[in-house]
């Protein structure tokens, strides 16, 4: 069935320290209410937190506190375009984002939950592998554990970034590919907040970085759930399949949503995706 979207509130910005320059922070926090845990957004490649408000709303009706930031290079925050600034920022500035948070009165008792989607989902998923900062549990949502890569192109990747990895150039997405909603799309396309670059090194790192993770696999300890498409063009689904087999069950709960493109929070029937995520988090987070 299709989604009504829920009324969507204006969350508070702040700036928190990042790697190469000041991350904006959004919070959507629960106005007179013990939060059930506090879910931490983390966007993915070209775009930004201000489009994950309905997904905020979701959160906030079932109890739970959200936050989100713009990552560097991405939204408000400071950074080149497309860019990192060098290899592990990004991680480090999930880091300094999950340290401010923990130090914020209202949130600092409440479990912490982080939701990564596409390359957002794999900076959360390598400082969860390399094991940075300690949280509760995790929803991968599409992550780009696997990527599409021409052999040509995988040649350059084994060699600018070492060479100019700063160089930022088209990252040639296909829009109409993001979600089978055609008001998504074109809200993406008319977003002046969403970009289109891409850095040889930042390319190198997701490359590289979904590769290792989907080797740590058999190792993951974190509660998490993945969430992914099973029509995805923009990241490798199977990838997400093949993380979810070797992962431990016990651990590690994963859906496909078969029919559905890669922003599955963004489908037409993402109802069936909200209904899956209250699911496990009311399972282990309930009042």
């Amino acid at each position: 069935m299709f989604s009504q979207r829920l009324s969507i509130s204006r969350p508070t910005v702040s700036a928190v320290q990042g790697s190469a320059g000041q991350l904006a922070v959004y919070d959507w926090i629960l106005p007179a209410a013990q939060p059930l845990a506090t879910v931490l957004l983390v966007h993915g490649l070209g775009e930004h937190a201000g489009r994950y408000g309905e997904l905020a709303a979701n959160l906030h009706q079932w109890g739970f506190a959200v936050r989100a930031y713009d990552q560097q290079g991405h939204g408000q925050s400071e950074g080149a375009r497309g860019d990192m600034l060098r290899p592990g920022s990004l991680q480090a500035d999930l880091c300094r984002v999950i340290d401010d948070t923990r130090q914020r009165p209202a949130l600092a008792d409440t479990p912490l939950i982080l939701l990564g989607h596409s390359m957002g989902g794999l900076v959360v998923a390598r400082t969860l592998a390399e094991q940075l900062r300690p949280v509760d549990a995790a929803v991968l949502s599409s992550p780009a554990l696997g990527a599409f890569p021409t052999l040509f192109q995988k040649m350059l990747l084994a060699t600018l970034p070492r060479v100019v990895p700063h160089l930022r150039v088209d990252n040639g997405l296909k829009t109409e590919w993001v979600a089978r909603d055609p008001d998504v799309v074109k809200a993406y396309q008319a977003d002046p907040m969403v970009h289109r670059r891409i850095s040889t090194g930042l390319a190198a790192w997701i490359l590289n970085n979904g590769t290792q993770t989907l080797e740590d696999a058999a190792q993951w300890s974190v509660p998490t759930l993945l969430l992914y498409a099973g029509q995805d063009r923009l990241v490798n689904a199977q990838a997400s399949a093949d993380f979810a087999q070797a992962a431990p069950k016990s651990v590690v709960q994963a859906q496909c949503f078969e029919g559905m493109y890669h922003e599955i929070f963004n489908d037409l029937y993402r109802a069936q995706v909200f209904m899956a995520l209250k699911r496990w988090l009311l399972s282990r987070f309930s009042a």
